[in-house]
């Protein structure tokens, strides 16, 4: 085991899958010799070569159409889209034809593709980079979404994108690119995708979260503790998504809560909320609450972000509502 950096281990999934297949190769803004703009592609120039490390120019249509037609053609690219936000300008290319290829040929043509994606929310980065889009996303046939909240799930969510056969959007969070973890150094430890974490055990109430949000969860789970028993699922993957550990979780506790980041309107968790209530209705306990980000942008001033997103704080004080509201 090692304990790494978030990019760090990114870094090292890329270098290590790199290493494996020679397929594998990385697309994006200087992601050579600058090493990205964030530093997770440092030093695979160098050991690699430019021509499975290639800078494009500033135009994500072109980054990701690019990497589309060199999937269906026996590559296996990761791009680099900097930021979440800029993922809306490669939406055709996303949507309409890398999620589509596979339905389109009858399966004769497939695209093994991977788009890296950094969410910047918490770091005071305002309206058109900070956005959770992950919704947006989920709702594509085609696509799978994951999302890891820890130097070892980027690591081995990345790395399990890689191998997968279809287009897989991996989003990486800039307030946790420092955070440090312990991670493998097996290059096969992989995480598998569609399967959640129970990070937390409890038997009160389930709340189920994901990405920049987790950690903030945890804290208001360890605030709770003498009080409330919380069972925490981190997601991991957004799509398809682990309808199994939530259930069984529910159908334990009688109580859910969903924490994102992103604005409660048309997001994740009423997806989640929707699915417990279609199975789980007999077995809850107290109504189903959504703690999430207002409908609003992000807005810049620190301050401002922080009472934007979801706290410690507040997350506690939904759980102990919903659990002294399911009292009977």
């Amino acid at each position: 085991m090692a304990r790494l950096k978030y990019w760090q281990a990114i870094n090292q999934a890329l270098r290590e899958e790199m290493a494996r297949d020679e397929a594998v190769c990385v697309l994006g803004e200087d992601v050579g010799a600058p090493g990205g703009p964030f530093g997770a592609t440092k030093g695979l120039l160098d050991e690699f070569g430019a021509a499975r490390v290639r800078d494009t120019p500033i135009s994500e249509a072109t980054i990701v159409g690019a990497a589309l037609g060199a999937s269906m053609t026996g590559l296996r690219p990761v791009v680099e889209v900097m930021f979440l936000d800029f993922m809306t300008v490669a939406m055709d290319q996303v949507v309409n034809q890398a999620a589509k290829v596979g339905y389109m040929s009858g399966g004769h043509y497939r695209a093994p593709m991977v788009v890296r994606t950094i969410c910047a929310s918490g770091r005071n980065t305002g309206p058109q980079h900070a956005q959770n889009l992950e919704a947006w996303l989920a709702h594509v046939p085609g696509l799978t979404v994951v999302w890891g909240s820890n130097p070892a799930d980027a690591r081995g969510l990345l790395k399990s994108a890689i191998r997968d056969d279809g287009p897989v959007v991996v989003i990486e969070s800039l307030a946790e690119w420092s955070r440090r973890g312990e991670v493998a150094d097996d290059p096969d430890a992989l995480v598998p995708i569609g399967v959640a974490a129970v990070r937390r055990p409890g038997t009160d109430v389930t709340v189920v979260t994901w990405g920049g949000a987790v950690h903030r969860v945890d804290a208001a789970a360890a605030a709770l503790a003498d009080e409330v028993d919380v069972e925490v699922i981190d997601l991991r993957t957004i799509s398809p998504w682990d309808r199994a550990t939530v259930l069984e979780s529910v159908r334990r506790t009688g109580r859910l809560v969903v924490v994102h980041d992103a604005v409660a309107a048309f997001g994740a968790g009423a997806e989640i909320a929707a699915t417990v209530a279609e199975h789980c209705f007999g077995d809850l306990r107290a109504p189903v609450t959504r703690v999430a980000a207002p409908f609003a942008p992000s807005p810049f001033p620190p301050q401002l972000e922080a009472a934007y997103l979801p706290q410690p704080g507040t997350i506690a004080d939904a759980i102990r509502a919903s659990v002294l509201q399911g009292v009977r």
